[in-house]
């Protein structure tokens, strides 16, 4: 991501035979145009190696002190850290607006790492990465004296949506984390689809309570059904258990709502049923929340033509938020 693209031709065994091509970017740095950094922090563990994208505003002065925003995806069949060159990208865009924008990995995420880095999030679909992003933040705000911890955004689109709006709900990183944009969330992984949301949450089996003894934990209904053998039953001296398949969701904590949320969705989206969306609304309006609400008319989960639209709102939401700029919309026109 910060290296220029090049062709190069190489032998049947990978020896270097010559550089064919490499891209000019002159004329983009007359522009003002900065390449993006990386860097790596480590995970909460303490020992986890995390990646991470860093993009600075092109009129950057370290001697200031920025908010920093995080773009979001949980994956885990992917993490939401970009790997290749772009000359323009969405990330780059809302950095001009005056803020330090990044992506970092976390555990959980990424299958090509390893099998124990990609198991971690299983059978939490819902914050399982948060901590390592909290971490991963207050990190780089140790190392760079222009990283302002106490400003501190999140977006992301689909899973990144969800965890969005979970990050805004669960304690502590809703107090961590400010301001937040949450597009085409899968809040409530119950109404997703089984290819994602049943396949990375997984059956937890789990000892058999007696009536009664069935009881909430964080906010969260354990949900018991019977599959299988498992419920024949049990010789002496053995355990009954049965599957927990209960997928947490974020209306459940609509309660602990802080700092500022804006929810958008497509109208006929057909991927994340709005549905998603709107049980979460339904969810903050009965805990008395407030919160900002975008449905776009006709949209699908890419948002289509009114895409140039969100990307300028959700600058806007920031600027508000973070940095205390009303006039944002005035001065700054998203053209197609």
């Amino acid at each position: 991501i910060d290296r220029a693209p090049a062709s190069v031709l190489r032998d049947a065994e990978g020896t270097n035979l010559g550089l064919l091509e490499e891209s000019d970017l002159t004329r983009l740095y007359e522009a003002g145009w900065q390449m993006p950094e990386t860097f790596t922090v480590k995970a909460a563990d303490g020992v986890t190696e995390l990646f991470g994208n860093m993009w600075k505003p092109f009129d950057f002065n370290p001697k200031r002190k920025y908010p920093v925003i995080a773009e979001v995806y949980p994956g885990p069949q992917t993490e939401g850290v970009s790997h290749t060159f772009s000359s323009i990208n969405s990330r780059q865009q809302l950095a001009q607006v005056g803020f330090i924008v990044i992506q970092v990995g976390h555990r959980g995420g990424t299958p090509t790492r390893s099998k124990a880095y990609h198991s971690y999030g299983y059978f939490n679909l819902r914050d399982y990465g948060l901590e390592d992003k909290k971490v991963a933040i207050e990190q780089l705000a140790e190392r760079y004296s222009f990283v302002d911890v106490d400003r501190v955004g999140l977006y992301g689109h689909s899973g990144g949506g969800f965890m969005t709006a979970a990050a805004m709900m669960v304690p502590p990183y809703n107090e961590f984390f400010k301001v937040g944009v949450s597009s085409a969330g899968n809040h409530d992984n119950n109404i997703y689809n089984n290819y994602w949301s049943e396949r990375y949450h997984g059956l937890k089996e789990v000892a058999v309570e007696k009536e009664g003894q069935n009881r909430s934990r964080g906010g969260e209904r354990n949900l018991v059904v019977n599959l299988g053998p498992q419920d024949e039953e049990k010789k002496d001296g053995e355990k009954e258990t049965r599957f927990d398949i209960h997928i947490p969701t974020t209306q459940e904590l609509a309660a602990n709502l802080k700092g500022n949320l804006l929810l958008v969705h497509g109208e006929i989206d057909n991927n994340v049923h709005p549905a998603n969306t709107m049980r979460l609304v339904d969810a903050l309006i009965k805990a008395n929340k407030r919160f900002d609400l975008l449905i776009i008319p006709g949209a699908r989960h890419g948002f289509g033509a009114a895409n140039g639209y969100f990307n300028q709102l959700r600058w806007e939401f920031f600027a508000e938020h973070l940095l205390g700029d009303h006039q944002l919309g005035a001065d700054i026109q998203v053209k197609d």
